[in-house]
């Protein structure tokens, strides 16, 4: 699994992984990098809730899930992540627990559990 950083110009840093191209900016024209993080969190937890929901016929009509990140003051480093999801009025109360445990699976959340080790290193060309 492979993921190629391109600089396009200006302050654009993008990604390459496979047939997609995720633009990233600090000017405002697409998000910046910190912002797919934060994204894929969320989305990463909806695709398990979205599968929970299909798999069971579940209604799905208004369903949604808000994150919200709470910051240390000092650090001003992310010390809690919530997922609040809204579930569709008439939603059964037996899969209440059960979609929980669907959102927790997420593979997003597990890696930021369990991280896994960074090298980084330079290649220059002979």
């Amino acid at each position: 699994m492979n993921l190629k950083v391109k600089f396009p110009g200006g302050l654009a840093v993008n990604a390459e992984y496979g047939p997609f191209n995720i633009p990233t900016n600090q000017d405002g024209t697409a998000p910046p990098p910190f912002a797919l993080f934060l994204a894929s969190i969320g989305t990463c937890a909806g695709i398990y809730v979205l599968g929970f929901c299909q798999q069971r016929g579940l209604p799905m009509d208004g369903l949604e899930i808000n994150q919200i990140m709470e910051t240390d003051p000092i650090t001003r480093m992310i010390k809690k992540i919530k997922l609040d999801i809204h579930m569709p009025a008439g939603f059964p109360e037996k899969y209440k627990e059960a979609i929980i445990r669907s959102a927790d699976q997420c593979a997003v959340k597990k890696h930021m559990v369990s991280p896994p080790e960074f090298e980084i290193n330079t290649i220059i060309p002979s």
